[in-house]
């Protein structure tokens, strides 16, 4: 195989250091991404956040990362990294030396992984031998995954998408196909797609639920905190209709005038009103577009309290970002 030939396809760096005949075997693919696209503005600004994010996670035990590629790859950092966010216990040592043990350790990260978000091995974007290989497409879509599942927060850079090649060696020789494959979401996919997100979150995915709830009580804190007010639990606290009033003034800009509400409902009646209201307020605004029973609310109703503070966190998530 003529590195010459491959270097017209692919990054330099990535050549030397895996694209040989050595570790390409017959039938293999590998996936990198184009000279093209290595100095993509979107790129890098997504390479800088990642780094600066593991840096300031990992602040407190002193582990510096400068290159997603070389410091990840033996898996030291990402195991500091989901034993912080996740408070996950790895049976693996930390440090491994040879690759024969840096292979093993990442094997058990990476099934962690994809077990805490329960995604099949079809599904996966990377692999033990890629992460190992150092391959930045991996890493990052790695990072990003991980990013997503523990701080669902976490404003990343969007629409970032790179031009990709696939080569593959066969008995007839070389076999290469481009694509543009993204590694942050497309926003008008996100755009598309938020409407039903909170209806996933109880079908197809509840084990995130409890991830996404904290992510709302960050969000609603962040604003209700302005006026000296603290939420912990987003089924009790929002069943009046009061903190959620107080939540879309605060976003909206509105002046809620105090004789419009009931500031302390002593009756369920009172309760409805203040839910109505809120309700209104929403539709009114272009927020709500779906049917909600404001007594699911009042009854404190997960689902349905979920779905409506999903519409505003959805807004303004993306505005902050």
């Amino acid at each position: 195989m003529d590195p010459d030939f491959l270097n017209a396809f692919t990054q330099p760096s990535t050549l030397n250091r895996s694209l040989t005949e050595d570790v390409i075997a017959k039938g293999e693919k590998r996936k990198l991404i184009k000279p093209i696209s290595s100095n993509n503005p979107k790129l890098e600004e997504l390479k800088l956040f990642l780094t600066e994010w593991i840096n300031r996670t990992l602040r407190e035990e002193h582990i510096v990362v400068k290159s997603l590629e070389e410091d990840l790859y033996d898996g030291l950092v990402l195991h500091h990294l989901l034993e912080n966010l996740g408070s996950l216990k790895l049976d693996v040592e930390k440090i491994a030396l040879t690759e024969k043990k840096q292979r093993q350790k990442l094997s058990v990260i990476l099934e962690v992984v994809a077990k805490c978000l329960q995604l099949e091995e079809s599904q996966l974007k990377w692999s033990v031998e890629s992460i190992l290989a150092k391959d930045l497409l991996s890493t990052l879509h790695l990072l990003v995954a991980i990013a997503k599942h523990f701080e669902p927060t976490l404003a990343l850079p969007r629409n970032v998408q790179v031009e990709t090649i696939t080569i593959e060696t066969t008995s007839k020789g070389l076999k290469t196909s481009n694509a543009v494959e993204y590694i942050t979401e497309n926003k008008e996919n996100i755009e598309a797609q938020s409407k039903d997100d909170a209806f996933e979150l109880f079908s197809c995915a509840p084990d995130k639920l409890d991830a996404v709830k904290k992510a709302l009580l960050q969000f609603v804190d962040q604003h209700i905190g302005k006026l000296g007010l603290n939420v912990k639990d987003i089924e009790s606290q929002f069943s009046d209709g009061v903190i959620l009033l107080l939540l879309i003034g605060q976003l909206e800009g509105y002046f809620l005038n105090l004789r419009n509400f009931f500031l302390t409902p002593a009756s369920t009646m009172e309760m409805l009103h203040n839910v109505n209201l809120a309700l209104v307020l929403l539709a009114d605004g272009g927020l709500l577009n779906f049917p909600v029973n404001s007594e699911d609310i009042v009854n404190g109703d997960t689902k349905a309290i979920v779905r409506v503070l999903y519409c505003l966190y959805s807004k303004y998530r993306t505005k902050e970002a």
